[in-house]
This record gives C-alpha cells, sequence and structure tokens, in this order.
C-alpha cells in the first residue's frame, strides 16, 4: 500500500518512506506503474487524440492548424490531458493507426465526405468531434456557417468586378491543383471547401454575374508561393481577373505579391478578400473573414470530453480593409 501511495497518492506518504520506496525501486531498476495497466484499470488514458488528413509538420506549420490545436492543449492543460496528434497519410495503414491509438476520444481536422478514417473512428467505439465538416451521425461537430460567411464576403469583394476568381482549399483528397471556370461546388469532397463555393456563387449571382465564367484556381496546400503561381496564370488570362476571394489569409497575401510583381494596384485594379482575420491580414490592410479557431478547438475539446452536450455553430464576421474596393473597369464614366 505504501508503495501504492508513492507512485499515485505521493500527499499520503510521509517524505521519508517516499525515498526509501524509490531508493528500493531504484536498486531494483522499477520504473513505476506501467501507464498502459494503469489506463486498462481506470479505463481512461486521459489523452485526446487530434487527427489530422495532413503529413505530420502541418501542424506547426500552418497557421490556421496551430491555432485550433492551441485550443485543444489549453483545454487537456486544464484537464491534465495529453493530447496525441495521429497524422493520416491517405494509405491503408490510416485506419488500423486509429484504432490503436490509445486515446480516450478524437477531434478530427476537417476532411473529406468519403474519408475511410471516418469508418475507423466510428468503429473505435470512442466520441469523436469532427471540426468543419462532414457532419456525421454519431459524430459532433463543431463549425462556423461557411456558406454564409463567404456569401457575405463574396458580396464586398466582387462588387464592381467584371471577372472575378476564386482561390480555393483543395477539392479533393488527390489535392490536384485546378485552374478551371465554372466549377460544380456539389462535386466537391472537402465540405468546408464546398460551402464556401456555395456562397462564393451565391455572392456571383446575387450580383448579376454569371457563376460559368468565374474562374477557380485550387491549390494543393495553404501556401503562399502556390498561391502566388495561380494568381499571377489568373492575370494572364485573355480577360485579366479584377477580383480575388481566397480562402485563407495566407492565399490571400500570395495574391497581393503577385499583383505587385503584376503591376496590379490594389484595389484600383484588384480586389483581394482572405479568410481568418489572421495578425497577417491586419499587417497587409486585407479584407478577412473573421473566426476564433482557437475557440472552437477548445470547443471541440470540450465536447470530446463529454463537457458539453449540445455542440454550437461559432461566431464569424467580415473585416473590411482597404484590400477590398471597386476595380476601375466598373467604375462609372466621369463624363
Amino acid at each position: 500500500m505504501t508503495v501504492s501511495y508513492t507512485y499515485n497518492r505521493a500527499e499520503r506518504v510521509s517524505a521519508e518512506s517516499r525515498d526509501k520506496v524509490l531508493q528500493a525501486a531504484a536498486e531494483l531498476g522499477y520504473a513505476g506503474p506501467d501507464p498502459a495497466a494503469r489506463s486498462l484499470r481506470y479505463g481512461s488514458t486521459r489523452t485526446l487524440g487530434v487527427i489530422l488528413g495532413e503529413h505530420l509538420t502541418y501542424a506547426f506549420d500552418n497557421p490556421q492548424a496551430v491555432t485550433f490545436l492551441a485550443g485543444i492543449a489549453e483545454v487537456c492543460a486544464d484537464r491534465g490531458y495529453g493530447m496525441l496528434i495521429v497524422p493520416i497519410a491517405g494509405g491503408a495503414e490510416d485506419s488500423l493507426r486509429v484504432s490503436e491509438a490509445a486515446v480516450d476520444a478524437f477531434i478530427i481536422w476537417t476532411t473529406t465526405d468519403d474519408d475511410p478514417v471516418l469508418d475507423a473512428v466510428s468503429g473505435s467505439g470512442r466520441p469523436a468531434v469532427i471540426h468543419g465538416g462532414p457532419a456525421r451521425a454519431g459524430f459532433r461537430l463543431v463549425s462556423i456557417d461557411n456558406r454564409a460567411a463567404a456569401f457575405a464576403m463574396g458580396m464586398k469583394t466582387f462588387a464592381g468586378a467584371t471577372r472575378p476568381a476564386i482561390l480555393s482549399f483543395p477539392l479533393d483528397s488527390s489535392r490536384k491543383t485546378v485552374l478551371a471556370a465554372g466549377i460544380d461546388p456539389d462535386t466537391v469532397r472537402f465540405p468546408v471547401t464546398r460551402q464556401r463555393l456555395l456562397g462564393y456563387r451565391d455572392a456571383i449571382e446575387a450580383l448579376g454575374l454569371d457563376w460559368n465564367d468565374v474562374i477557380v484556381g485550387a491549390t494543393a496546400t495553404n501556401n503562399e508561393g502556390e498561391a502566388s503561381s495561380l494568381a499571377e496564370r489568373m492575370f494572364a488570362l485573355e480577360h485579366p481577373i479584377d477580383a480575388i476571394a481566397a480562402m485563407s489569409d495566407d492565399l490571400a497575401i500570395g495574391v497581393l505579391g503577385a499583383a505587385v510583381s503584376a503591376q496590379r494596384p490594389v484595389p484600383v485594379t484588384l480586389s483581394v478578400s482572405g479568410w481568418d482575420d489572421s495578425r497577417a491580414a491586419a499587417l497587409h490592410q486585407l479584407s478577412s473573414v473573421a473566426q476564433d479557431l482557437r475557440a472552437q478547438g477548445a470547443r471541440a475539446a470540450r465536447l470530446a470530453l463529454g463537457e458539453e452536450s449540445v455542440p454550437a455553430s461559432d461566431g464569424w464576421s467580415i473585416v473590411v480593409r482597404a484590400s477590398t474596393g471597386q476595380p476601375a473597369t466598373r467604375r462609372p464614366d466621369p463624363d
């Protein structure tokens, strides 16, 4: 009993007794209770699993993921929980990696409708929360109304434009770079991307423009360099783009860099918006959709731990700065 108290309830053992136990343990090479055995006994690992459908470095390189994970970590730290990042590479071993993860519950970063990992999580019998989507029976969902937010941002970004475009996240798990007109949002496998495209389409149609003429550039990653390259291709089209709504601030900042190189003054000849209202957005005077990814991460963690019963849609707002305005192509003739 004294040994058990020494390792599990140290406050119930005198300092002298504790020192004797630890000295004896050191002589015997005993490292203490086995964590796996302890989790079996108590039915809890006191660890939350976070599934990222990305390369592991994404958790540290992507500003959105970093902010979201910080919210989860905050809750874990307050409750004495650990956090296990489970990277998913799109291979056959993904499901096994999920089923073998020693965690009490899962939080899943936004993924595709048909991701087999969702079946693996469901089969594990452990509670699960999905961020962004897809919505799935038996799972909790933490998200904003992406379609409504995209519509509101589109109405600001595309106002006055004649040749609008969208810089999008990947369309499906192949993550191919795409540059095409009139992409059907309903064919997109990532729910967050699909809902944002639907919202932008709503804005395009409300402004009397034709969705079939709208260029969508889908990136393979959330990367400024790739965004800049796609923007350069947009500027080289026969009918130059005069408004670009990007699905992240990083992508939008890539557009701003390309605009400087192409001598396309913003917002005089090009209206640009981003998403997430990051510090970089404020620095670059970038209009953006504001959402609190840290709060969403914290809510997902509380839901996973059973501390909240009803998931709620998080709030969002439109922050208008100097990057959006009426391009010269639609300004009334002064005469």
